[in-house]
Order: C-alpha cells, then sequence, then structure tokens
C-alpha cells in the first residue's frame, strides 16, 4: 500500500512501524555525523528538515543549546517523532517552501534526498538558506557511490529502474532514487544559492577495499553576513 500511494500518504501508513525498518537511518550515521560536528559549534537553534521520526534530533540534541525543531510534511512520522521529543518544536511544512527566516544555526537532514528530483532541490537549499541565520551550518551525510564491482551498486541501480518504471505506469508518483544526489553536483547547488560547500569523510563509517570512504558528510555554511 505505500509503495502504490504518493510520497506523503506512504510515509503516512508507515510511520508507525518506520523505526523497525531498514528505512531509517542507522544510529552509526547519525552518531558518526555528531562526532564530525563536535568541534564546529556552539550552536544555538537546531533544525531538522525532513525529520522524518525524529533521527537527527539526536545530534541536535547533543549539539545545539537552544530550541530545535522538526519539519516534515508527513503527520504520521510528525506525530512518531512527538512522542519521542515531546520538548522540540514540530512543524508540518513542505521542505520545497520551508516556513522559516533566520530561525536556526544548525540545520541537519538525514536519508531525505533521494526523495526530492534535481529540479526540486534549488527551492529545497534556497528555503535551508533562508531558515539558517548568518553563519550557520547546513550538514547532512551522504554515502558515496560505491565501486562498479560492489552489489550495493547494481542493488541501488535496480531499484532506481524499478522506481522509475512504476512512476511511469502508476499515479500518484512515489519519488524515492538513489542515484540522482551526486555529490560534486550537490555541492554546486548548494554554492549557486549562496553556501560555502565542503566534504569531510565519515571515517567512522569504514572505506571500501579501494580507500574510497563509504560516507562523506557535506558541510554548507553561509556566510556571516548576507552579501544578498
Amino acid at each position: 500500500m505505500q509503495a502504490l500511494s504518493s510520497v506523503e500518504r506512504g510515509y503516512d501508513l508507515l510511520a508507525p512501524k518506520f523505526d523497525h525498518t531498514p528505512f531509517r537511518t542507522s544510529e552509526s550515521i547519525v552518531g558518526a555525523t555528531a562526532n564530525a560536528l563536535a568541534g564546529l559549534g556552539p550552536f544555538d537553534r537546531g533544525l531538522d528538515v525532513c525529520c522524518g521520526t525524529g533521527a537527527g534530533m539526536r545530534v541536535l540534541s547533543s549539539l545545539c543549546q537552544g530550541r530545535i525543531t522538526g519539519v516534515d510534511f508527513s503527520a504520521g512520522m510528525l506525530a512518531q517523532a512527538r512522542s519521542a521529543y515531546p520538548d522540540a518544536r514540530w512543524v508540518r511544512a513542505d521542505a520545497r517552501a520551508l516556513p522559516f527566516t533566520e530561525d536556526a544555526d544548525l540545520a541537519v537532514s538525514f536519508g531525505a534526498f533521494g526523495h526530492f528530483l534535481p529540479a526540486e532541490r534549488p527551492a529545497l537549499f534556497e528555503g535551508i538558506y533562508r531558515a539558517l541565520r548568518p553563519g550557520g551550518l547546513f550538514t547532512f551525510a551522504i554515502a558515496a557511490p560505491p565501486p562498479l564491482t560492489s552489489v550495493w551498486h547494481w542493488a541501488t541501480l535496480g531499484f532506481d529502474v524499478v522506481m522509475r518504471v512504476r512512476n511511469a505506469v502508476w499515479r500518484p508518483p512515489f519519488v524515492m532514487y538513489y542515484h540522482t544526489s551526486p555529490v560534486p553536483a550537490l555541492c554546486d547547488e548548494l554554492t549557486a544559492v549562496g553556501f560555502t560547500a565542503t566534504t569531510v569523510d565519515l571515517t567512522d563509517l569504514g572505506r571500501y577495499r579501494d580507500g574510497s570512504p563509504r560516507y562523506r558528510l557535506i558541510l554548507a555554511r553561509k556566510p556571516p553576513t548576507d552579501p544578498l
């Protein structure tokens, strides 16, 4: 039922059991992100974009001294997140039209970018840029492309093919792709909206046999004074 629904309706259906599925961001990724950010603060307010059931709140609650906020467009996912973090602020909104202006010092996102087509990401990044205070940081972990000889490469490629066929023959579409968010393109898009984008290897999460990292952390910093 989830696979044949829209993204929003699908996650409403999945929400009660989402944390027990492999789709939830693993604690190892959340922990590695928190460790990598520990020396980049201090941060006051935090924002988890496409928060789902609240995986990113572990990062924000450990690093932010002020209010932390989660935003998602699935009411079901927000209900699960609210029960886990009752003291946080929760906002239901489309991430492509975020209702915040200079509201956070640190913004994070986990496991969401496969749900946005490349043409939709500029609006997403512009909204996050607007939501950050001058000097604020937006960061997210992203899996590095596995080697062509990796089973994971072919498994994710096959998944993308199946989803494209599904979306070609069934409405509403369910957007979820693994191979539409290459790191160079993401950095270029972040730079285009005003961020200074860099990457660091999340070595806590291991490397492939060729020595390349399994995950990278993208760090997008808003200038201390907005040139606009």
